[in-house]
């Protein structure tokens, strides 16, 4: 969920046309993605260990926008990852708007060098305006969202890395 005033500004439009459109609430049990994302495996391959994941895939705008928003759960085998077309900035960071699990974060170098961990808590404000924004402190190329505590469970630190290779086998495209 990389943040900029635009895409808040078209995430509360967006937003409030969802809630306005949802009829009744589903119970947490049954959350899902609301858009459907593009699947691939990664490595992350440690001093220790290597370590295989199943992440979805954003690429689109509206795709890094919804991110993991509403997710109430996420397998201790899986993640997110965030692709860019190019570096970006130091200070792109990402923000937890809607987002109701608390995540680690790697920012990632084109080689998939891991330049960047930060550990990101749900925002509970009701508007996107008054979430905090996580920002890296190093340009980078990709973003992987796995859940909180992942990186510090299996001993993953800044210098691994992350195998992207296997990203170009994605279903659906």
């Amino acid at each position: 969920m990389r943040y900029n005033m635009l895409t808040r500004t078209l995430f509360l439009v967006l937003g409030a046309a969802f809630v306005a459109c949802r009829g009744e609430p589903q119970p947490e049990a049954e959350a899902s993605p609301l858009i459907t994302f593009d699947t691939s495996r990664v490595r992350i391959v440690s001093r220790t260990d290597t370590i295989p994941l199943e992440v979805e895939l954003a690429r689109t705008p509206s795709e890094k926008t919804m991110g993991l928003m509403e997710r109430t759960r996420l397998s201790d085998s899986a993640g997110m990852l965030f692709i860019y077309d190019s570096m970006q900035p130091a200070n792109a960071g990402f923000w937890m708007f809607r987002t109701k699990i608390p995540l680690d974060i790697a920012f990632l170098d084109s080689a998939g060098v891991i330049r960047s961990i930060r550990n990101m808590l749900p925002c509970t404000t009701a508007t996107a305006v008054n979430c905090p924004t996580y920002e890296p402190g190093v340009p980078y190329r990709a973003a992987l969202e796995v859940n909180s505590g992942f990186f510090a469970r299996r001993k993953v630190v800044v210098g691994d890395r992350v195998i992207l290779a296997d990203t170009i086998r994605v279903q659906g495209r």
